[in-house]
C-alpha cells in the first residue's frame, strides 16, 4: 500500500468528494470528502492504494448554472435493436435527440440566475483522467475514470517506444492522408463494428505503397457515447511508433473551440472555463472555451491552462507530430493560439511539428508573419476545384489564385493544405453522381484532373481516405467503412477503373515527393488561353528541377495544341502517358484531351535518349515508370483513339 493523492481544481466551489473502488468490485463505497486549499484552489484527498486498477469519480457542489444535457443518443453499433432499424427509424431517433438538445440549450440560454443551482451536487469523471470507461459501473450511470497504480505510482501504460530516432519528413514535403479510425478498417465484411488503432497499423504497407508520409487522425479523444474508443493507450502508441518506423508522421485533429455539454468542467463551474453565451449562436456546437478570462486571485488563465495541459500531454505521452485545430476562426483569440502552438512545439522538441488550422473562410492572417499557425486548410481551393469538376465553371483567374496561393497573400508551401475532399464533405465522386448524374469513366476522368491540380499546386496535398480508390459512400454519421473490395483482385476485372485510379494517385504522390520543384513557392503561369480554356504553369526549384503542367479545362479535344513559352529547350518526360518529348524554340505541340492535364518533367541539360523507340499507345493510361520511350512529336491519331 502507498498513499495516492487525488486532486481537483475547483477554486470557487464549496465542497467536493471522490468515489473510489477497485475495478473488480461492483459497487462504490462511501464518498470520501476532499479538503480544499484556498491558497491554490485545489481539493485534495489522499488514500492508501495497493497496486491495481481502480475506478473513480468526482462529486462537486456545482456552481454551474445550466441544465445538463443528456448523453448523446448516437447509435450503438453493437446493438441488435439499432442494426434492425430502418434508415427512417435511425433518422427519426437522431431528429428526436436533436430537438431535445435544442430545447435544453434554449432553456439554458434563458437562465440568468445561479442561485437556484448552487446546492446541487454533480457526479462526473476527472477532467484529467487518462483513461475512461463510458459504460460506468453498476451504481455509476456515468463514465468512470480508470486509475492504474504500479509500484505505488500512477501509470498510463507500460509501452516502450522503439523508433523515436527514425527519420520524419519536413513539413514542406508532406502528403497527408486523413483518416477516421472507426471507418478505416477491413471493409463491410469486417467483423469489428468499428475500426481500431490496430487496424490502421495493419494498413501501413498500403499507406507506404500509396506514398503518403503523414496521416491526420480525426478526433480520437473520449467523448460521450459508445463509439469513441479505438483501443488502449498502448495500441495508439504502438500505431504511432510503427508509423514513425516507416517515416510517416501522425497529426491529430483537436477540437479546442468548444466541448460537449457533459464535459466535466461544465459540471464544476461553467463560466469559470467557458463563455456564458455562445459568441455566435449560428456557429455554436457546445460550451465555448473562454480564453480571454484571467483569474488574478490564482494568477491563472483557466481555459488556457487546461487546454495547454491537454495538448502537452498528447505531444509528450504519444509523440504526435502535429495538430489540426478545428474551428480555429471561431476561437477568435490569436494570442491564445500563438501561446498554445509555442507550447506544443516546445513539448515536441527538435523534431518537425506541424500546426494547421481549420480557419474558414481561409485567410493568410492565420499563417503569415504575425499568424499563429504553420498552415491552414485551403478551403477556397476546394470550392474552386469543386466548381470546375462539378459544374464546368472555368474561371481561370480564380483557379490561378488557388493554384498559386501567393496571389491570395499566403507566403509559403506549408501555409495551405490543398484537398478535393475531406470529412466535412461528400467525396467528389458522390457529388458528381448526385448533382450531375456523372458516373463511370467520365467521373473518374474529372477526379484525375482535380488530383493533378491538387498535387502540383503550391501547398501541402491532403487525401481524404478512400478518394484514391473511388470510394462511393456518402457522408453520414453512421458507419461508412472503406470498401476495400474496390481494389481487390476480381476474376472479371470489373474494378479496373478503381485500380487505375489508385495507380494514378500513387504515381502523382511519388512525383510530388521526389521532385524538389514542389517544395518551394516558385510558380509561374507561362501560358493562358481563355478561348481554348487552357492554362500552363511551371514549378521549379533553386537546384534545377522543373515541372510544367498543361491543363485543358474544356470539354473539347485539342489536337496538336501549341504550348509556347516553355522555360527550357531540350528533353522532357510527359508523366501522365509516360513518354519523352523534345522542346524546341521554347514551344511544344501536344494533344490535349478534354478535361485532361499533362505533366512535363525536365530531364536535365545533358539528357539524351539512349534508344529511339516508337511512341507508346496512349489509349491505355498508366503512371510514370522507369521505361524510356522517346518522340519529338506525339502522334495525334493515338490520342484520338483514346477518346472513342
Amino acid at each position: 500500500m502507498a498513499p495516492f493523492t487525488f486532486t481537483l481544481f475547483a477554486p470557487y466551489n464549496k465542497q467536493a468528494a471522490i468515489r473510489l473502488k477497485n475495478a473488480s468490485v461492483r459497487m462504490f463505497g462511501a464518498d470520501i470528502l476532499m479538503e480544499k486549499d484556498e491558497s491554490d484552489g485545489y481539493f485534495r484527498a489522499t488514500v492508501d492504494l495497493a497496486d491495481g486498477i481502480f475506478h473513480y469519480q468526482f462529486k462537486i457542489q456545482t456552481k454551474s448554472w445550466f441544465e445538463q444535457e443528456p448523453e448523446p443518443a448516437l447509435p450503438n453499433y453493437d446493438d441488435d435493436e439499432y442494426i434492425a432499424m430502418t434508415q427512417e427509424e435511425k433518422q427519426e431517433k437522431t431528429e428526436a435527440y436533436t430537438k431535445l438538445i435544442d430545447e435544453i440549450r434554449e432553456r439554458n440560454r434563458q437562465r440568468e440566475s445561479e442561485a437556484t443551482f448552487t446546492e446541487i451536487w454533480y457526479t462526473f469523471v476527472d477532467p484529467y483522467a487518462t483513461d475512461v470507461d463510458e459504460r460506468g459501473s453498476d451504481d455509476a450511470h456515468k463514465a468512470v475514470g480508470i486509475l492504474t497504480v504500479k509500484n505505488g505510482k500512477r501509470i498510463i501504460d507500460e509501452y516502450e517506444w522503439k523508433y523515436d530516432s527514425c527519420y520524419l519528413p519536413p513539413d514542406e514535403e508532406l502528403v497527408i492522408y486523413e483518416i477516421h479510425v472507426g471507418d478505416f478498417s477491413g471493409g463491410d465484411n469486417d467483423p469489428n463494428a468499428r475500426g481500431q488503432f490496430k487496424n490502421v497499423k495493419e494498413k501501413i504497407d498500403y499507406l507506404k505503397e500509396l506514398g503518403v508520409n503523414a496521416i491526420e487522425l480525426m478526433p480520437i479523444k473520449e467523448y460521450p457515447g459508445n463509439h469513441s474508443c479505438y483501443g488502449t493507450t498502448s495500441d495508439l502508441k504502438e500505431m504511432i511508433d510503427e508509423m514513425h518506423k516507416n517515416s510517416i508522421r501522425v497529426i491529430l485533429d483537436g477540437v479546442y473551440n468548444h466541448c460537449d455539454c457533459s464535459s466535466p468542467l461544465t459540471q464544476i463551474d461553467h463560466d469559470y472555463w467557458y463563455h456564458h453565451n455562445p459568441k455566435d449562436v449560428a456557429m455554436s456546437w457546445g460550451p465555448e472555451w473562454n480564453y480571454n478570462f484571467y483569474d488574478p486571485k490564482y494568477n491563472i488563465w483557466p481555459a488556457r491552462k487546461f487546454v495547454g495541459d491537454s495538448i502537452r500531454y498528447m505531444v509528450e505521452e504519444f509523440h504526435i507530430d502535429g495538430i489540426r485545430f478545428d474551428a480555429a476562426r471561431q476561437i477568435q483569440n490569436f494570442d491564445f493560439l500563438h501561446w498554445v502552438v509555442k507550447e506544443a512545439k516546445k513539448a515536441a522538441g527538435p523534431k518537425p511539428f506541424y500546426c494547421v488550422a481549420e480557419f474558414l473562410p481561409d485567410e493568410p492572417c492565420i499563417t503569415n508573419i504575425d499568424g499563429p499557425m504553420d498552415g491552414c486548410w485551403h478551403d477556397s481551393f476546394y470550392w474552386a476545384i469543386r466548381d470546375l469538376l462539378l459544374y464546368d465553371n472555368i474561371d481561370i483567374g480564380r483557379l490561378k489564385s488557388v493554384i498559386d496561393c501567393r496571389q491570395q497573400g499566403f507566403l509559403g508551401v506549408t501555409n495551405v493544405v490543398n484537398y478535393i475532399g475531406n470529412h466535412d464533405h461528400d467525396r467528389m465522386l458522390v457529388e458528381l453522381g448526385k448533382e450531375r448524374s456523372i458516373f463511370g469513366e467520365e467521373a473518374f476522368k474529372r477526379i484525375r484532373l482535380g488530383v493533378v491540380i491538387q498535387m502540383t499546386s503550391t501547398g501541402i496535398p491532403m487525401i481524404w481516405m478512400g478518394e484514391e480508390i473511388g470510394e462511393y459512400k456518402e457522408k453520414t454519421p453512421d458507419v461508412a467503412k472503406i470498401d476495400w473490395s474496390l481494389i481487390a483482385d476480381r476474376e472479371d476485372n470489373s474494378n479496373s477503373i478503381n485500380k487505375t485510379l489508385l495507380a494514378f494517385f500513387r504515381g502523382l504522390v511519388l512525383l510530388r515527393k521526389e521532385n524538389k520543384a514542389f517544395f518551394q513557392t516558385n510558380l509561374d503561369f507561362i501560358h493562358e488561353d481563355h478561348n481554348a480554356k487552357v492554362l500552363v504553369y511551371q514549378r521549379w526549384s533553386d537546384t534545377g528541377e522543373r515541372v510544367v503542367v498543361i491543363v485543358n479545362f474544356s470539354g473539347i479535344f485539342l489536337a496538336h495544341y501549341r504550348v509556347p513559352n516553355m522555360p527550357i529547350d531540350g528533353w522532357w518526360h510527359e508523366w501522365t502517358f509516360n513518354y519523352d518529348v523534345k522542346v524546341s524554340y521554347n514551344e511544344v505541340h501536344l494533344d490535349l484531351a478534354e478535361r485532361e492535364a499533362k505533366i512535363l518533367v525536365w530531364l536535365g541539360e545533358n539528357w539524351e535518349p539512349s534508344v529511339s523507340e516508337p511512341q507508346p499507345d496512349p489509349s491505355t493510361e498508366s503512371t510514370s515508370n522507369n521505361d524510356t520511350n522517346t518522340t519529338e512529336e506525339k502522334p495525334e491519331e493515338k490520342s484520338e483513339e483514346k477518346q472513342q
